[in-house]
């Protein structure tokens, strides 16, 4: 039984080593610069990755299509 406290002890103490060090590793000078955007650059972030989202969209549909259909097209025209 004093093993797995030992060990629980052990874990816990790594953890909240682990914890101390977040804001002072490689990344620390970014995560103090870090912070909460402004509504407008929320706003902007989502409707550009939502514009994205819709272009990838529109274009797997068109290959989708041109797969399905499209070859079609092209054979008649060289008939």
């Amino acid at each position: 039984m004093t093993e797995i406290v030992d060990k629980s002890r052990d874990f816990q103490r790594r953890i909240e080593e682990r914890a101390k060090r977040l804001g002072k590793g490689r990344f620390g000078r970014v995560l103090k610069m870090a912070r909460k955007p402004t509504g407008e650059e929320y706003s902007r972030v989502v409707m550009i990755t939502g514009l994205g989202l819709l272009f990838i969209g529109f274009m797997g549909f068109f290959i989708y299509w041109f797969m399905k259909a499209g070859y079609r097209l092209i054979e008649n025209m060289f008939r």
